[in-house]
């Protein structure tokens, strides 16, 4: 198989990726979940214009001349709280105390401030005009009845959970998250708790991958590590087919013990491609077994970072129904002439920055497909495009915001 473009094996990848499906939460279980529903409201909030402050309900025309040394003096007849509403009708020359919140009573048209007040008895000196409507807030000034509040295929954050429950509503429908098998492979891999000996090196990528999956909304289920035979590798992938997803890291490029694409063949994978133009991430792995994808990303841990985040991701967002599969990406002004030679696309780990109104970005360091320690520093990836031999300084590029 020859090297195909990033673009083409995204599109390829996404044509084999199913949503998989709609289960009802509450919505104190639903932080973090993606949205399967519209959520559309079937109340005003306010139900009814209400107070926008503690102070007095009155007749605006009562006080247009009212000063600090003239007040003018009304009568105060009521005084209703929060869930509460007047009993009677406000008449002319009175006030009612009214309290954050509370309805306003009928026959008021404003609202003046406690600050702006003196009690005297029974009565109030007003020291300040009101407007009209002043200090109230309309009925359905937040949500109206009927109204759209959240659009399906969006990540709930905790401000859309307090808009589900300003709307009532308990239960709410979100996408099944995806279960993804994740396998490491090499005989040069070792667990957290054991001690390396010699290029031994412990299992980075079983760990960075588990925590990307979680933050692209799957259910990571961690298999351990496939030593370097078929054997192992085809009793290990046996198991990691019972998920939805698979990802594997190592085994994927020309050596003679990179044995991942030979053991998924002979379980019968239908491999799609095998190697991207891209740097960090040029061999990669795509295809099936059955109804399952199959992600073989490399070993190196930064191609393994990119290449989840340019492939996987996406993958996991669809499955999910999200509105966005990609990560958002910006223009910025770069600090720093690159260069590279064409051919590839390059995804450089950069720092990303806002001031005076635009978005810089500076590479983070050596770019190195074993250095993950520039790509922990990053918060985007820097898209030097294909036949781009140099970049200057100054000059736009588009950049990948990291999530």
């Amino acid at each position: 198989m020859s090297m195909i473009q990033v673009q083409e094996a995204l599109d390829q990848i996404l044509s084999k990726i199913k949503f998989k499906g709609v289960e009802k939460v509450s919505i104190d279980k639903a932080l973090g979940r993606v949205l399967a529903e519209d959520v559309v409201s079937r109340v005003n909030n306010p139900p009814l214009d209400n107070s926008a402050m503690d102070g007095y309900a009155l007749i605006a025309e009562d006080i247009q001349s009212a000063t600090p040394d003239s007040p003018v003096r009304l009568e105060v007849v009521e005084e209703i709280a929060a869930g509460y509403t007047a009993k009677g009708t406000l008449k002319r020359g009175q006030a009612m105390r009214i309290m954050t919140g509370a309805p306003i009573p009928p026959g008021a048209n404003a609202v003046l401030m406690q600050e702006d007040t003196e009690k005297d008895g029974n009565f109030i000196l007003c020291m300040d005009k009101a407007d009209e409507r002043e200090n109230i807030r309309t009925a359905g000034e937040d949500v109206k009845a009927g109204e759209t509040v959240l659009k399906k295929g969006i990540t709930l954050s905790p401000a859309h959970i307090g808009m589900m429950a300003v709307v009532g509503r308990s239960q709410i429908a979100v996408s099944q998250r995806p279960t993804v098998a994740i396998l490491s492979t090499g005989d040069e891999i070792l667990e957290l708790d054991e001690t390396p000996e010699g290029p031994q090196i412990f299992n980075s990528n079983g760990h960075m991958l588990s925590a990307q999956i979680k933050s692209a909304g799957g259910i990571p289920v961690y298999l351990g590590i496939a030593r370097d035979t078929e054997e192992d590798l085809m009793e290990k992938f046996a198991w990691a087919l019972k998920a939805d997803i698979v990802v594997s890291s190592g085994g994927v490029s020309v050596g003679d013990y990179d044995l991942v694409k030979s053991s998924l063949q002979k379980m019968g994978q239908e491999m799609l491609f095998w190697k991207v133009a891209m740097k960090p991430g040029k061999p990669l792995a795509f295809g099936h077994i059955g109804e399952t994808p199959v992600f073989g990303l490399p070993g190196n841990p930064v191609s393994s970072f990119v290449s989840f985040e340019q492939f996987v991701r996406p993958s996991l967002k669809k499955t999910l129904g999200c509105a966005d599969l990609s990560h958002k990406t910006v223009q910025a002004r770069l600090t720093r002439t690159i260069s590279k030679k064409p051919g590839r696309l390059h995804l450089l780990s950069s720092i990303v920055s806002w001031a005076d109104g635009e978005y810089t970005v500076t590479p983070a360091g050596e770019q190195g497909s074993g250095i993950l320690k520039s790509a922990a520093n990053a918060n985007g990836l820097l898209i030097f495009p294909l036949e781009a031999a140099e970049i200057q300084q100054g000059q736009e590029v588009a950049v990948q915001l990291l999530e």
